[in-house]
């Protein structure tokens, strides 16, 4: 049953990427006729809900071979919040029939699933602290609240790739290219994950964790940053060192992963701005030009109105019923419960901005940018790389 899943969600990727192709189709046919435009934006949408029921298939079937909801480790988590991803486009796409949409949800979704794949994938008994229904509702909740907010993501990002002007350099390109090449980053971390996995590169330490006990951990790239009093262990003579060693606090092996992804996505995004001569950003600009950018306004701020009391539900209200259950507290100030609270005073003040203040089109746009930024801090860097009670970075 695990294998089946595993290749259902392997299936679902490729219908996802095909899906990708045949939205740009549909933004890059030259033919006035509308009919044409639709049979390319049908296909896409049908190929993409394939994929989508295919990855449905992926949770159900890893649901039934672990025995309980698939979102307990950082793999299982990743994967459905990008599943929440596709679910939420397919959603909003029936609203408004906006192809580009697609074009720009489904690569987002296809870099999310490939980022998680990179982790662990074994199905392994639960602690007991999660082994409460309430964590599959905090969960779940969060991750759909998540994903709805990533789609405010997707509009404010083509918003600002059709209005910035890409012809002189300012601050709106360069924090626009940034947000490109956090992107390429992404994609940096599933190449040289995998480039360091297919290689068999393994090197252990022996170290001294936050409660001064001993303990050993395993590297699967070069130690650029090492454990608190880490060591090389026997057979891991002849390893590289370690150039710096971490305080206990931090987790040094996810650290070095980023560290690795941040290099590795540096060298890509300089092999693309050679290969395209132009800025990222620049060079999608024409996929976009003839974008209505009142209706992607609206997407971006309807997307935000519904995601945000789902994620309230979600990462506030059911995960402090789940923790008073596991820890008897309903809040502790964990760097998660933290970034979480960070999180959603962002996107109250985001609706604040756009119903109080009238920031409408770019800076709710730059907002929307914004606000996904933390999420994925509160994704990538507090769950890799500050431990907590409930972050990943202890599993």
């Amino acid at each position: 049953m695990a294998q089946l899943s595993s290749t259902l969600l392997y299936i679902s990727f490729v219908f996802y990427l095909i899906g990708t192709f045949l939205f740009g189709g549909a933004i890059r046919d030259k033919r006035k006729e509308r009919q044409g435009k639709d049979r390319w934006s049908q296909l896409g949408i049908a190929v993409t809900i394939i994929g989508f029921l295919t990855q449905v298939g992926y949770f159900i079937t890893r649901w039934i071979a672990a025995g309980h909801a698939p979102v307990s480790n950082l793999f299982e988590f990743i994967t459905f919040f990008g599943m929440m991803i596709v679910a939420a486009f397919i959603i909003v796409y029936f609203i408004y029939r906006l192809s580009v949409l697609g074009l720009f949800a489904l690569p987002v979704a296809l870099l999310i699933i490939a980022y998680a794949s990179m982790f662990p994938r074994e199905i392994s008994p639960l602690i007991p602290a999660l082994q409460s229904d309430w964590l599959y509702i905090h969960v779940t909740t969060a991750a759909a609240g998540e994903a709805i907010l990533a789609i405010s993501f997707v509009a404010g990002l083509i918003y600002l790739i059709r209005v910035v002007d890409q012809s002189k350099p300012s601050k709106r390109t360069f924090w626009l290219e940034a947000v490109m090449f956090c992107l390429v980053t992404t994609l940096g971390f599933v190449i040289v994950s995998t480039a360091f996995g297919l290689s068999g590169y393994e090197a252990k330490f022996s170290w001294i964790d936050k409660n001064d006990q001993p303990a050993e951990v395993e590297y699967h790239m070069p130690a650029l940053v090492g454990p608190h009093k880490g060591e090389l262990m026997k057979e891991s003579a002849g390893r590289m060192e370690p150039l710096v060693e971490m305080p206990a606090i931090i987790n040094a092996k996810k650290l070095n992963t980023v560290i690795w992804s941040l290099m590795a996505g540096a060298v890509l995004y300089i092999a693309l701005r050679l290969a395209l001569r132009k800025r990222i950003a620049a060079a999608l600009q024409p996929l976009v030009k003839n974008v209505n950018l009142d209706l992607t306004d609206e997407i971006c701020y309807r997307a935000v109105a519904i995601g945000f009391p789902v994620f309230t539900l979600g990462a506030l209200i059911f995960a402090m019923i789940w923790a008073q259950i596991a820890w008897t507290r309903f809040w502790g100030w964990d760097p998660k419960e933290v970034w979480a609270l960070i999180t959603w005073l962002f996107y109250a003040a985001f609706l604040h901005l756009r119903l109080s203040k009238g920031w409408h089109g770019e800076k709710s746009a730059w907002l929307a940018v914004i606000g996904f930024a933390i999420i994925m801090f509160n994704l990538v860097a507090v769950n890799l790389v500050i431990a907590g009670l409930h972050s990943y970075a202890g599993m």
